[in-house]
């Protein structure tokens, strides 16, 4: 009977010399599992080793640096980044992207990006990206796609401390045996701030402190039981924007004409547990519920938000030789406290995914059933509002051999407003109603081909995504509302070369254009936030076993200003630029390094309009450290 039921140690054994040759990974965080060359969606894979030799100080710095995804600190916040992949834009694009650490779906109900700084770079084992697909499995929200992050859950016992412009230690401690799996990691990172904030000289100052613990057991051969608890503690102070001419002269300074710093402290405590019951040896059933608390407390503003999330999942999965099928429930209930009102959103969903495998052929289809509801209460006002939506997959991977294949795909998916969405917030701190706007929805068409031989993984992808009430906060009014028609298109590239024994090359390239169709005024314009070329290249050097020089350059060409709709602001989003160089040692159990970030001093920043700028990655800094393998 197929029993190892410890599956979170199954991805283990994938991790191997992956400098010395190349092979198709599995992609493990998926409803079905699959290889990459099998796959019928555009994917990326970073293993733990992957995100180890780039030295990042948080995820949102590897994904900006190593992946096809593009992280911007929102509004001069570092610790809670906006994302964006396949043209949704720098504003919304993270409302297009589900993500899911542990399948936990971490997606906030309002316009909060997901905390991805509570996740430590050094506890993470695999981070998958799904392009323009995950609507099934993952749900409202996944029209760009998924993110998907796995931790650890190995047997490894390693600690990491590095110091320069922050100062960051971690540890991870992972035991199992035949019963018992067991790990924990925690970390604490301190920075005394690149920024002046104020005429004082005082510094954008950040700490992050998180932990988590994760236990399975198997108490009889056909039964998991898993649990955890994690938490994580944030206080930062962010500067506010600068002027174009303050920009130029000097990114660190605080500026003149801004409304000033704000400080933020942000907790978040969660616990989760569930079990897997095997059936027999293809039928198999898994529950997982989790439940998370939060408060956002914006101590400039003395403003303060509660949250509470409950979700739970219950899904049967059957497999076979050729056919895997998974049906299930997916539930999430989300309620925010703040400025004297209670807000909720709550996703009820049943889903069913199946992939069909014969020789050279594999077949994906699936559709998922979504019921999403609204309640709003405060001391004059009681409302409700709700949708039914559905999503659907199909996708067809041919693979001509061990090395080549071909996929098509299509997804329709939807993304239900959050609740931020209804209300105008005034400046004078009252909250008013809005009205409810329409779910965006998107059909996604996705053509492919894979190549992948032991020195060399190519991948190619052109999209097309047709979009129906695309969902923006117009400059104009300052409300909340839809465009009629837009749509998107683009091409993906990624090749992974060993040279030879010494030198390889990682190459991500991304072209992408985003049109309003119909929508007023705006009609044939650009989508603002969205650079039509988005590059990353690594080279790496191994002049011997121990050690490793790398190169990474990022650049990013230039795009409208974020609240550029009109598309003609007299300032432009500028182009990103960004050299960074590491070097390497490795000898048994220690591991040495050093990493210069922005090498040549390049200023960048966050355009949201004229004379709005938020610096971004403006200046050199660095970092040097170890990591012990216990």
């Amino acid at each position: 009977m197929k029993k190892k039921i410890f599956l979170s140690l199954l991805t283990s054994s994938i991790l191997v010399a992956q400098t010395i040759e190349l092979e198709p990974l599995n992609i493990t965080s998926t409803a079905i599992k699959t290889d990459e060359l099998k796959s019928t969606d555009a994917v990326e894979i970073y293993t733990a080793e992957d995100i180890q030799n780039a030295h990042v100080q948080n995820v949102y710095e590897f994904l900006n640096q190593q992946t096809s995804v593009i992280a911007m600190p929102s509004y001069g916040n570092s610790f809670s980044q906006k994302l964006d992949f396949r043209g949704y834009g720098i504003n919304d694009g993270y409302q297009n992207i589900v993500i899911t650490l542990n399948g936990r779906k971490i997606n906030n109900i309002d316009m909060v990006p997901s905390l991805l700084s509570s996740i430590s770079p050094s506890s993470i084992e695999r981070l998958e990206i799904i392009k323009s697909s995950g609507i099934v499995n993952s749900g409202d929200g996944a029209n760009a796609g998924a993110i998907n992050i796995i931790t650890k859950k190995n047997r490894d016992k390693e600690i990491t401390l590095y110091g320069g412009s922050v100062i960051d230690g971690s540890f991870y401690l992972g035991h199992s045996n035949e019963k018992l799996s067991i790990s924990a990691n925690a970390e604490i990172q301190n920075s005394d701030g690149i920024r002046t904030i104020n005429s004082n000289g005082d510094k954008d100052e950040s700490s992050l402190k998180s932990a988590d613990f994760h236990a399975a057991y198997a108490p009889i051969e056909d039964l998991e039981l898993r649990a955890g608890i994690s938490y994580a503690r944030m206080d930062l102070i962010y500067a506010s924007y600068l002027t174009l001419d303050e920009y130029n002269d000097d990114p660190k300074q605080a500026g003149a004409a801004n409304w000033g710093a704000t400080e933020q402290e942000f907790d978040t405590d969660t616990i989760n547990g569930g079990f897997s019951y095997y059936l027999s040896d293809n039928l198999s059933l898994n529950i997982d519920a989790s439940r998370e608390e939060k408060e956002s407390n914006y101590i400039t503003y003395a403003s303060v938000a509660d949250y509470v999330y409950n979700s739970g999942k219950a899904a049967f999965n059957y497999e076979n030789k050729n056919i895997a099928v998974v049906a299930g429930i997916d539930s999430f209930e989300g309620k925010r406290r703040a400025y004297e009102n209670e807000t909720s959103k709550d996703n009820l969903a049943g889903f069913v995914i199946s992939n069909f495998m014969f020789k050279s052929h594999s077949i994906k289809a699936g559709m998922r059933v979504e019921e999403v509801s609204y309640k709003y209460r405060d001391t004059t006002l009681s409302l409700k509002d709700d949708h039914s939506l559905y999503g659907a997959e199909l996708g067809y991977n041919y693979t001509f051999n061990k090395e080549n294949s071909l996929f098509i795909n299509y997804a329709h998916s939807y993304q239900a407003p959050d609740i931020d969405r209804f209300f105008n917030k005034e400046w004078s701190g009252n909250v008013s109603f809005n009205g409810f706007i329409d779910p965006m929805q998107t059909d996604s068409f996705t053509l492919g081909y894979n190549n992948i031989h032991s020195n060399n993984k190519f991948k190619i992808s052109l999209f097309y995504i047709d979009l129906k009430d695309e969902i923006y906060l117009s400059p104009l009014t300052w409300t909340n509302t839809n465009i009629d028609k837009s749509y998107k298109y683009g091409l993906d590239i990624y090749n992974k070369w060993l040279v030879t024994d010494e030198f390889n090359i990682a190459l991500n390239y991304n072209y992408v254009r985003a049109i309003i169709d119909e929508e007023g005024d705006y009609s044939g314009n650009d989508l603002p936030g969205v650079s039509d070329h988005n590059i990353k290249a690594t080279l790496s050097y191994l002049p011997n076993k121990n050690i490793t020089l790398a190169l990474t350059q990022v650049y990013r060409s230039e795009a409208y200003a974020a609240d550029d709709f009109n598309n003609d602001f007299a300032q432009k989003q500028e182009a990103y630029k960004s050299t960074d160089v590491s070097l390497t040692y490795t000898k048994d159990s220690l591991e040495l390094f050093a990493k210069i970030n922005n090498l040549f001093n390049q200023k960048n920043g966050l355009w949201i309009r004229d004379d709005a700028i938020y610096p971004v990655n403006f200046t050199t800094t660095a970092t040097a450290g170890f990591k012990l393998k216990l």
